[in-house]
């Protein structure tokens, strides 16, 4: 057979593969750190696209969000300028879990972000299905399209999605399309396979959208976005965030949903075997929960727009594969549907993507240099955690190009470095999620103060400019020179004192105390006590929320980050990369193979490597120390 003739075109630093979140935020990293950069996409209509949930945020991934601001990333900005309703949750809570969400106009969040790529300098967007990544000595030496174009450069990125060998699925109907019927990617499996890269096959879910004439809200709750909103990123005018919101609305299924679901479970494709991808846990459709849960009279159902100019509404908590003439009767038994009319039905969607373990902790493969990944194809779910991985996978390509180290987040910095830990080093057989409870110094990693711990990053990398570094240093002075005079500010047993104590249900002083002990109590705070504290200067709102949490909390922060100088001696005692555990004796054989595949840079990753014990390690530290 002849072979097809090949047609080189202009070279490029940096090729990024996909052009959702993760393909959006690297491509843009990579373009202002001042490299050549090509973004490919397999259609332009599915830059920064969102196929399943209407939002940006939500627990744990605003952190995320707030972080990939602070270290100079796009999306906080861009959902600022698109959002419709805000709201912050788990405020019942305390700080460490409190979270900002965003519903967002689907269509006006894809045309701003496209807008920001399309100009922005050294950036080159091109439709097109990458079918090959080029090496050479396993150095990537460009990329080939479907069309036989090809396209030199000195490392890639790849950013594919769910759109890899797609198929989407919902009872016996089957198509293999990306999400929305767009394109899907069939033809890079099979040469990341001969690059001897390790593949999975994952699944994920999207409800049904159903025309918001047809849905009787008055059977509903609802659901009001926040008076006051908070801006995602620490650059946006909070002036500029007010405008009208729209609501969502909460409704539930019940036993007579429940019952369609049971009598037709059989004509599932999850339950069926027709589905082989392994499907999120934290994220199931309503006939795993029916199934798992049976003693479950009712599940949550939010109703979302999806945007200001389209009647489509988003059924959140009702993701399904059931066929089409199910999901009618599923949907039309739910209290405030009853006549609903479905615009989009409801699929799972199946696509590939690879082992994370064969990352190294700057997503760069292990084996292959200049070839990174990021987003779903490192077997994770969700926008904002493949914005954070698009983020970090381009500064670090960058790095790589320019001769310096790259930036690796710990888990003691960033949710970022809790995410991109846990994928690169333990066992990730279904698609990950981020969860508050996966961050282990979550107290010191909050969404309010990820200015404060990543934005000098942001600026040693070449992302945040002089101007915002110069306000982050200025904030930073403002906290600590208003701690240490609330430390120093003493508070006598005053007649006003007593009565304010009295009056906010607080014990009075029989001795002064200072007024940084005052804000520790839990009934008071900062801005109550100024009625106490005339010499207190007028601080910006988000310098007082810092002061405010730095000293009611100031104990167990103190605590965690006692922790956090444990973990940083573990972190710092490195392993040489070419280690032989071989040579180690008495270490069990599953922790040598373990060791051996995965190749941790230190002690503390090597600790956390399901399969590793502590005995493990503890043979592995006098071995080193011995030798």
């Amino acid at each position: 057979m002849e072979e097809k003739k090949l047609y080189y075109y202009e070279s490029y630093d940096v090729a990024v593969i996909g052009a959702g979140h993760a393909g959006c935020e690297a491509a843009l990293a990579c373009a202002r750190l001042g490299l050549n950069t090509i973004m490919f996409t397999v259609s332009m209509d599915s830059i920064a696209l969102m196929p399943c949930n209407p939002n940006i945020g939500g627990t744990s991934k605003g952190h995320l969000v707030r972080e990939i601001d602070a270290l100079g990333g796009e999306m906080g900005k861009n959902i600022d300028k698109t959002y419709i309703q805000s709201k912050m949750l788990n405020v019942s809570k305390g700080p460490a879990v409190h979270s900002l969400r965003a519903q967002a106009d689907k269509q006006d969040y894809t045309h701003e972000m496209r807008k920001t790529v399309e100009n922005q300098p050294n950036l080159c967007v091109k439709q097109g299905e990458i079918c090959e990544i080029l090496v050479d000595n396993m150095c990537v030496t460009g990329v080939r399209t479907y069309s036989n174009a090809v396209y030199p450069c000195k490392a890639a990125i790849i950013c594919t999605g769910t759109y890899l060998k797609a198929r989407c699925i919902y009872g016996d109907v089957s198509h293999y399309t990306g999400p929305n019927g767009l394109p899907a990617a069939n033809h890079l499996t099979e040469c990341l396979k001969s690059l001897g890269i390790e593949m999975y096959r994952f699944k994920t879910g999207t409800p049904a959208r159903i025309d918001k004439r047809s849905i009787d809200f008055s059977k509903m709750e609802e659901q009001f976005g926040d008076e006051k909103v908070v801006p995602f990123s620490f650059e946006t005018d909070r002036a500029s965030l007010n405008r009208e919101q729209v609501s969502c609305w909460l409704t539930y299924t019940n036993e007579e949903t429940h019952e369609i679901i049971r009598g037709n479970i059989d004509r599932s494709p999850l339950y069926s075997g027709a589905i082989e991808g392994t499907g999120p846990r934290y994220c199931p459709s309503i006939e795993d929960k029916v199934m798992k849960f049976p003693d479950k009279e009712r599940h949550q159902v939010f109703i979302e727009p999806e945007g200001n100019y389209t009647n489509e509404m988003y059924i959140s908590g009702m993701s399904s594969s059931l066929p089409e003439d199910v999901q009618y009767r599923m949907y039309r038994s739910v209290p405030g549907l009853e006549n609903a009319k479905i615009v989009r039905n409801a699929y799972a969607i199946e696509y590939d993507c690879i082992n994370p373990m064969q990352l190294k902790p700057s997503l760069e493969f292990k084996t292959i240099s200049g070839l990174f990944s990021a987003g779903q194809m490192n077997g994770s779910s969700g926008y904002e955690e493949a914005a954070a991985q698009g983020l970090i996978a381009g500064i670090n390509a960058a790095r790589k190009l320019t001769g310096k180290e790259p930036v690796i987040l710990d888990r003691s910095q960033a949710y970022i470095g809790v995410l991109i830990d846990d994928l690169v080093t333990k066992e990730t057989h279904e698609p990950y999620r981020m969860m508050t409870s996966r961050a282990e110094y979550r107290l010191l990693l909050r969404q309010d103060n990820a200015d404060l711990r990543l934005t000098k990053i942001g600026y040693e990398v070449g992302l945040i400019s002089e101007e915002r570094y110069q306000k982050l240093l200025e904030k930073e002075q403002l906290i600590a020179e208003e701690t240490e005079r609330l430390k120093n500010k003493m508070l006598g047993g005053s007649a006003k004192v007593q009565e304010f104590l009295t009056e906010h249900g607080s014990v009075p002083l029989r001795t002064a105390i200072s007024m940084a002990d005052m804000i520790m109590r839990p009934e008071l705070n900062y801005d109550m006590l100024a009625e106490l504290d005339p010499e207190r200067k007028p601080l910006p709102e988000d310098v007082r929320e810092q002061v405010e949490i730095e000293l009611k909390y100031s104990g167990y922060i103190e605590r965690q980050q006692r922790q956090v100088d444990q973990f940083k001696k573990t972190e710092g005692r490195k392993i040489p990369a070419e280690f032989d555990y071989d040579a180690v004796p008495s270490l069990r054989i599953e922790a040598r193979q373990k060791l051996k595949q995965i190749r941790p840079e230190n002690i503390g990753q090597a600790s956390r490597i399901s399969g590793v014990s502590p005995a493990d390690i503890s043979v592995l530290l006098v071995y080193m120390k011995q030798n």
